[in-house]
């Protein structure tokens, strides 16, 4: 199976390329695909993942399944598709609809589903379809909901609530070090 991101950023921030380097390195890079990458941009993504300049509107996939938390549908066990696409979008707090809105809405012949009702970041969203599409049951999974990051400044202790769901794994969330790492140093935070 291919797990296709449709890269829907201006830019390819380095959080992007810190998820979707996550990303890879669970479900493997000859499993990964970001589509809509600008010429500029893939040799940035040449050890992560496979890349195409096209939109994932462009390449009229068999057997995909688009991930929309607006979904009625959420992915089964036993649905069965060669491709999920994702919409590879920095989190919007309180979720703004940008998947329905750049790919739902124009994605013809291909299941929607949901993976329930929270917003997860795209490293996230792809493991929990990983693991679904391998047999596991979503109700099976553990999540947390908002993370603190800790995040010292100074001699203040900070913290920084990411308002989203992340995967547990083996009780902890499913996010990346390098992610925090630069969060820390982030100064406009």
């Amino acid at each position: 199976m291919i797990f296709v991101i449709e890269h829907l950023e201006k830019e390819m921030y380095n959080w992007c390329l810190i998820e979707y380097k996550h990303i890879s390195d669970f479900v493997g890079k000859n499993n990964l695909l970001i589509t809509n990458v600008k010429k500029k941009d893939i040799s940035k993504l040449k050890n992560i993942a496979l890349t195409d300049s096209r939109s994932v509107l462009k390449l009229k996939l068999k057997k995909a399944c688009l991930l929309d938390i607006k979904s009625k549908k959420t992915l089964l066990p036993n649905d069965s598709f060669d491709y999920f696409i994702f919409g590879g979008i920095l989190g919007d707090f309180p979720e703004q609809g940008r998947t329905e809105k750049y790919l739902t809405s124009k994605l013809k012949n291909v299941e929607i589903r949901n993976l329930l009702d929270k917003q997860m970041p795209t490293d996230n969203a792809v493991a929990v379809t990983k693991l679904i599409a391998d047999g596991k049951d979503i109700n099976d999974l553990k999540f947390k909901d908002n993370l603190i990051i800790n995040i010292k400044n100074g001699e203040f202790n900070e913290e920084l609530e990411l308002p989203f769901r992340y995967l547990l794994i083996n009780n902890k969330p499913f996010i990346s070090s390098k992610l925090i790492n630069y969060l820390k140093k982030k100064k406009d935070i």
